[in-house]
């Protein structure tokens, strides 16, 4: 039994939101980067494709030089954390054009990779047996992390770099936090680098890829649902001539699913981690179907509809994480998960980059529709997930 002092998790899930902060800061401040530039809508899709490509980078990177082993993974967090923030600052200080502020986005995402799956490391070496919620609370720290842009932006501060700063000091303050007050756990572990042989062995075992197949659902909507929630919202206040702070609701809808990551994580601990998930993909996967007719909505039924579908379809994320986990043979599994986060994260660029096309010729409310095979997808790999598992106990 581990005997860690009470401060451990709140200084880790705060790290963690504070790291994370910049993640949206592109699209926080897409509105008044378009009336600078004369950029299009559809902007939004190599604006937050540079973060998640550079986060596919940094975990590739990470994982085959196996730094988060090499390097005590609070000192790694933290240089990450450092480097997040001043790449940043650098946006304000430097970038002059669009692609200039694109690379300095994806330098930001290599640094986030250090920052989130290192930050999931540390909790396991203070949290072995009860990782299932702790990684409730870390996700649940993500989505607010990567809100908090949002809201910055809703405070309506002179021009976009004030919230560049903003984010850049939060991320600075989560490396601060997890050097001065969170050791390495008693549990840490030494984990392995990367070997592509051993992700033959992982793609052969059913359960694995079964369990991947509900998790490539769930990215196929994911990114692209926070990524155009400003856009719909704009769109709804266009067509009921009402004006709402986009940037604030914005913010919540999307904070919303750390609260779903949260209660997914203690619902998990009665029912397991594969009913939460497929609970919360037939939910997601109903509201994009509900799309169209919720712009016809009240400002209220709206908002309600937005929080259901924000609180859900982040709330299946650490829920993937462990089914992963759980599933991957247990010689493979470092391998295993970090290919999943990285054909995962790919999954996203493309679904963002697809609804950001379409965002010129379809009403936005219309185009959520195309992201509803992602549930389905997952929903049916974690029935055949199930049927696995049964024919497992049955032999």
């Amino acid at each position: 039994m581990i005997t860690r002092p009470k401060h451990i998790l709140p200084c880790i899930v705060l790290a963690q939101l504070l790291g994370t902060s910049t993640w949206f800061a592109g699209n926080a401040i897409l509105p008044i980067l378009q009336s600078e530039w004369s950029l299009p809508d559809s902007a939004v899709a190599p604006l937050t494709n540079s973060v998640q490509f550079g986060f596919i980078v940094g975990a590739l990177l990470f994982s085959l030089l196996a730094l988060a082993d090499r390097i005590s993974p609070r000192i790694l967090f933290f240089i990450c954390s450092l480097g997040n923030a001043l790449f940043n600052v650098l946006i304000v200080l430097w970038a002059d054009s669009f692609d200039t502020f694109l690379v300095l986005r994806f330098m930001s995402g290599v640094m986030l990779a250090g920052v989130y799956p290192v930050g999931m490391k540390i909790a396991t070496g203070w949290y072995p047996e009860g990782l299932g919620r702790a990684l409730g609370f870390l996700v649940g720290a993500l989505a607010v992390g990567t809100a908090s842009a949002h809201f910055f932006s809703s405070l309506n501060l002179s021009g976009w770099q004030p919230v560049i700063y903003l984010v850049s000091l939060a991320a600075l303050c989560g490396g601060l936090l997890v050097l001065l007050f969170v050791p390495d756990g008693p549990a840490l572990h030494k984990g392995k680098a990367l070997k592509f042989k051993e992700l033959l062995v992982a793609l052969r075992h059913k359960p694995l890829r079964a369990s991947a197949g509900g998790y490539f659902g769930h990215m196929w909507e994911l990114y692209a649902v926070l990524a155009l929630v400003p856009y719909w919202l704009l769109a709804w206040q266009d067509q009921h001539g009402t004006e709402i702070n986009i940037s604030f609701w914005s913010f919540v809808i999307i904070a919303m699913g750390g609260l779903g990551c949260v209660t997914g994580g203690f619902w998990s601990g009665r029912v397991g981690s594969r009913i939460v998930a497929q609970t919360m993909l037939v939910l997601s996967g109903l509201c994009c179907l509900l799309s169209p007719l919720a712009m016809q909505f009240s400002f209220g039924l709206m908002l309600l509809f937005w929080c259901v579908w924000g609180f859900t379809v982040v709330a299946d994320s650490p829920q993937f994480s462990a089914l992963s986990a759980q599933t991957a043979p247990k010689e493979v599994v470092g391998s295993a998960l970090t290919m999943i986060n990285s054909i995962g994260f790919t999954i996203t660029m493309v679904a963002v980059q697809v609804t950001a096309l379409m965002l010129n010729v379809i009403p936005v409310e219309w185009i959520m529709l195309f992201l509803a095979p992602g549930p389905v997808l997952g929903i049916c790999s974690l029935i055949w997930l199930k049927r696995l598992q049964q024919d497992m106990e049955e032999k």
